[in-house]
């Protein structure tokens, strides 16, 4: 399991929550920030420190914010 960062990221982009990743997992791309859910080790350290409450479980997506978990895993693709 994984957490992903949502919309309300892109008007924010604050950054916090990759600041207290114990793992790196959190990378800011062109227009939000990811988490590489290969690489999460599901603490919710980021969740906690979210200004706008962009961070969800990866069980707990929507059908709607599906496509998030799918950009997060095409951002990490290549890395």
């Amino acid at each position: 399991m994984a957490f992903v960062i949502l919309e309300p990221c892109q008007t924010e982009k604050a950054g916090e929550c990759a600041t207290v990743c114990p793992v790196d997992c959190i990378e800011e791309g062109p227009d939000q920030f990811y988490i590489d859910p290969d690489i999460c080790i599901d603490c919710g350290a980021c969740v906690s420190v979210c200004p706008v409450d962009a961070i969800v479980e990866e069980y707990d997506l929507t059908p709607e914010q599906e496509p998030f978990l799918e950009k997060a895993e095409k951002f990490f693709e290549n890395r």
